[in-house]
């Protein structure tokens, strides 16, 4: 039974493929009530959505920095955050001129290791995206002919065209979020989608870090693990001080992943479960 709140969804503002619209009306259908756009390094999908949103829906306004800690990658939500803050707007403007850099040497490195040639036209259509990354890249790569699914351009190609420092640290997401009156929280904290899970060290060696910065949040509830993982998660976000928050990563149609699913185990996961809707 799916939730009907959910605080990490994605849009075609970033790497979904639903628009704020079709998210807005998807949302209804699904019967959520509470729920965040959380777009890669992106506020545009959800400055439209806030500008759409009728009576009767709580919208919260998010985002997904992409941050490397000293452990190792992670990501970090921003959730009720003011967007003209400026330390908040310099994270973004950090972000996107990395993930640019980032997209241009991938571009280059699959020219000069496969032989994947990007024409200016394909180029500029990929960048008409405002957080262009790897799953655009993978889908023209599939248009072209060199793959036959997105997954298969993702393996096969561009994860072996390491691009190097490319997201920008985590304690600057943290300290930005903090600073524009939102709440960071570390999300999927043992491993996203598609990720391998991480070990209990690690775990504990970013959740140290990260909390020496002043992280206030952490995804609990998940689609990814069961529901006794999450639980087990939320027992540690409350010992830690921290706020549990919960999310589905919804992609619409590029992940396979429903809307209000906050758990492997498909249980419903109330308002009362999530102790960081009591603070947004």
């Amino acid at each position: 039974m799916a939730s009907t709140v959910d605080l990490h969804i994605h849009t075609n503002a970033s790497d979904g493929t639903d628009s704020p619209e079709q998210l807005l009306w998807n949302i209804q259908k699904a019967g959520i009530t509470i729920f965040a756009v959380t777009d890669h390094d992106t506020i545009r999908g959800a400055l439209r959505m806030k500008r759409i949103i009728p009576p009767g829906i709580r919208f919260i306004q998010g985002v997904e920095f992409s941050c490397r800690a000293n452990s190792g990658k992670c990501h970090i939500l921003g959730l009720g955050y003011d967007e003209n803050n400026p330390a908040f707007q310099d994270a973004l403007r950090t972000g996107d001129n990395l993930r640019h850099d980032k997209f241009y040497l991938r571009i280059k490195l699959l020219r000069e290791k496969f032989g994947i040639d990007f024409t200016d036209d394909d180029i500029d259509s990929l960048l008409r995206i405002p957080s262009v990354g790897k799953p655009h890249i993978a889908n023209m790569i599939v248009m072209k002919g060199y793959a036959a699914s997105r997954q298969e351009a993702i393996d096969r190609y561009i994860d072996k065209c390491r691009t190097g420092v490319d997201r920008i640290s985590a304690e600057m997401a943290v300290k930005a979020v903090i600073s524009a009156g939102g709440i960071p929280v570390w999300a999927h904290p043992l491993g996203g989608e598609g990720e391998r899970e991480s070990t209990e060290h690690e775990f504990r060696t970013t959740l140290r870090e990260l909390a020496g910065y002043g992280l206030k949040g952490l995804e609990c509830w998940y689609s990814k693990y069961p529901a006794m993982t999450c639980r087990r998660l939320a027992g540690v976000a409350e010992r830690s001080g921290l706020m549990v928050s919960g999310g589905s990563d919804y992609h619409g149609a590029n992940k396979n992943i429903p809307l209000g699913r906050l758990n492997s185990d498909n249980e419903s996961v109330g308002y009362e479960s999530l102790s960081i809707l009591r603070k947004i």
